[in-house]
Order: structure tokens, then sequence, then C-alpha cells
């Protein structure tokens, strides 16, 4: 197979507030032209590097707002997040878990620092992907998947240390998470001087983002903490190496090569249909959720 190498290295461009419980750096999209075409299925990336949140009898966080056409996955490294839709779901996210939310045909959604983490406070860390939905299921019922940390597969690497896949396959050995389209996610946790090879189709949008540690990847270029590696869509295989204990999100998916119309909280084909999801919200077909 052929070696996948890198397109771009990107370092963290300035953070900025989501709410007033979310500090981020938006990767997807970026001034790297890290658009929602180049990067699809994955439309949006924001990355809440560690950050110390202070305690607060009223936690943190974003208020009631809206989502049509597409996945949000919450991916917990420190802290917790409490959460609550209009469909009735909700739930909290804790140190190690994934939530993977379906907005699909429009929730209401609000998110906040839970409850008694935020009395506390703490170290804060987290990633939310937006995964696009194909237009044939965007109008589908929502629904979430709450995806404890022991529930993920995780796959011994011995010294090297261990991969623990969320979604897709790595080594045969599949993800607990369900997707719509061909979508791998995984956080490749590696000791010190640890190795991991990866493989992906070239065609599928590849990349991976230094939560912990520093890297080595396919022997000879470096990434830091903090920084986003994406891949040429070439050649299959990429190795990383570990120069101090690290923690890697990769991401893998295939392209759905259909238009995208994203208009603030919703991604859809068409701005006729960006229209209809506006009318919709505004008579309260996305259903009720107190702020």
């Amino acid at each position: 197979m052929k070696t996948k190498k890198i397109e771009l290295i990107a370092a963290p461009q300035m953070p900025h507030m989501v709410g007033d419980g979310f500090r981020v750096h938006n990767f997807i999209p970026s001034g790297y032209h890290l658009d929602m075409k180049r990067m699809d299925p994955f439309i949006m990336l924001d990355y809440n590097s560690k950050h110390f949140f202070s305690s607060t009898e009223k936690p943190r966080g974003v208020g009631v707002h809206p989502h049509r056409g597409f996945e949000t996955v919450t991916i917990a490294y420190e802290g917790k997040v409490e959460h609550h839709d209009s469909a009735g779901g909700g739930g909290i996210i804790g140190q190690g878990d994934v939530q993977w939310m379906t907005a699909a045909s429009g929730v209401l959604h609000k998110e906040f620092h839970e409850t008694e983490w935020a009395k506390e406070g703490g170290i804060f860390q987290m990633v939310q992907l937006w995964v696009n939905l194909p237009a044939k299921d965007k109008m589908s019922t929502p629904k979430y998947q709450a995806i404890k940390n022991e529930e993920m597969t995780k796959v011994d690497l011995g010294e090297n240390g261990f991969v623990e896949v969320i979604a897709g396959e790595f080594q045969g050995n599949k993800g607990p998470a369900e997707t719509f389209s061909p979508v791998n996610m995984m956080n490749a946790k590696l000791k010190a001087g640890g190795k991991a090879e990866f493989s992906f189709p070239a065609h599928f949008n590849t990349a991976a983002l230094v939560i912990e540690g520093n890297i080595i990847i396919n022997g000879n270029e470096a990434a830091a903490t903090d920084h986003f590696v994406l891949f040429q869509n070439e050649g299959e295989t990429f190795t990383i190496e570990a120069k101090d204990d690290a923690i890697v999100l990769i991401i893998s998916g295939e392209p759905l090569n259909e238009p995208i119309f994203p208009h603030g909280p919703f991604v859809m084909n068409t701005r006729e249909e960006i229209i209809q999801a506006f009318e919709d919200f505004n008579t309260g077909k996305f259903g009720y959720l107190e702020d």
C-alpha cells in the first residue's frame, strides 16, 4: 500500500467563545482552506483545548438553539457536559465519553457544563464535530447515541498503547457508533515511543488532531499538541509515533459529494431547504425546550 502523505499541518487559530462555556479553536471550516467541501463529510470541527474554568453556581454553556441536516459528535477529554433536547433526549457526557446526536429533521438543543462539575470548576477539554448527512437522510427522525468510554472498542497495541474506536474500524475492530455513511473516528492513546499504523481508502478525507503530547508522522514530520494534520487524498497508510505520551483524534470519511448549503445551525443541500428549515423553526415544528 502507498503512504498517505501530509497536505497541511495547521496551528490552532485564536480561540473564540461559543456561549460562555466553550472556548474553541475552529479547524473546520477555517482560514487554512479546510472548508466543508474539502473535509466532506466533516463540516465543522471546534476544539476546546485545555482551559481552566473557575467554579460557579450557574453552569456555563450554550442556551437553546436549533439544528437540522447533520449530526453533532461531542467527545469529552476533560470535564463534563449536560445536554437536553426538544425530543426528550438528554444526559451527561463524562470524561472519555462521546455523544452522537443525529439532528436530522430538526431538534432544539442546549448544552452546559454539568452542574456538580461547574460548582468545582477545573480543566475542560472537548471536541465537537459536525458530520453531514446524505441528502436522503437529512429529514430522518432525530436520535441520540450515548457512548460511554467503557463501551468503546479498545484495540491493544501492547507496549505501544491502544486505539479507542468510536466509529468505523481499526485493524478489523469496529466501533459502537452507527453512521449514515462510511465514517471512521478513533483516539490513538500512545505511550512515549509508541507507534501505530492506520489505513483508510485514498479518496476518504482524513485528518488527525493532536489532543495531548507531540507526535511524528510517517517517520519524518512532527506535529505538536493542539495542531491539526490534514492528509492528501493519495495513498492509504500512515504511521503515528508518540514522542511523549500522546492522544490523537483520527477522523476519516468518504465524501458525500453532494451540494452543501449551510446557514447558521442548518446544513442542507439547497437554498430552498434552508428557507424551509427557518420556516419550520419559526412555526414551532422543532418542538419546545425551556432555556
